[in-house]
């Protein structure tokens, strides 16, 4: 009698660990709902442009999910978008979930200024190199950026309006 309550005690800890397990992933993730710019559904978000849901979301206002290569591999598993990495700010600075890389600051003002961070020793980024840098992960020098960067396979008009978007992170627009 014994060794069978024992193996229930285990069975049942171990349905509570995955419940618990279950319910923090939801947690730690959340749910979001992705809507198109300007819509007001109760509940979601609301966003003003193609770039900032893009930014948020990974998707962009036709509702096609951005498909990209390389980035963290939990990226595949769940989604992602810039603000995954980069912060909703676009101030990066905290290392990547389960990485050790830390995302840079991709504000607008910050990536076109002369002086980088140290290590960075390239030139200053132009509209076309931040362009080039979220679909190819180049930098301006033409150096591959980090592998925990994605490369976008976006339309061109869906890069120019993410562009767009990273100039209002800091008032430029």
């Amino acid at each position: 009698m014994s060794s069978r309550v024992s193996w229930l005690v285990v069975v049942a800890a171990a349905v509570v660990a995955g419940v618990v397990l279950v319910v923090c992933v939801a947690l730690f993730f959340g749910a979001y709902v992705v809507t198109r710019p300007g819509s007001d559904v109760a509940g979601s978000e609301t966003y003003v442009s193609n770039g900032q849901l893009i930014y948020f979301t990974g998707s962009n206002e036709r509702g096609e999910r951005i498909p990209f290569e390389g980035g963290p591999n939990w990226l595949y598993m769940r989604g992602g978008s810039c603000a995954t990495c980069h912060g909703a700010d676009g101030r990066g600075g905290a290392p990547v979930m389960m990485g050790t890389d830390v995302p840079s600051d991709i504000r607008y003002h910050h990536l076109i200024e002369e002086e980088h961070e140290e290590g960075e020793e390239h030139p200053p980024f132009t509209d076309e190199t931040i362009k080039r840098a979220i679909t190819l992960g180049l930098n301006p020098a033409g150096e591959p950026l980090d592998l925990t960067m994605p490369r976008w396979h976006m339309s061109n008009q869906d890069v120019e309006d993410v562009l767009e978007f990273l100039k209002t992170l800091n008032g430029e627009h």
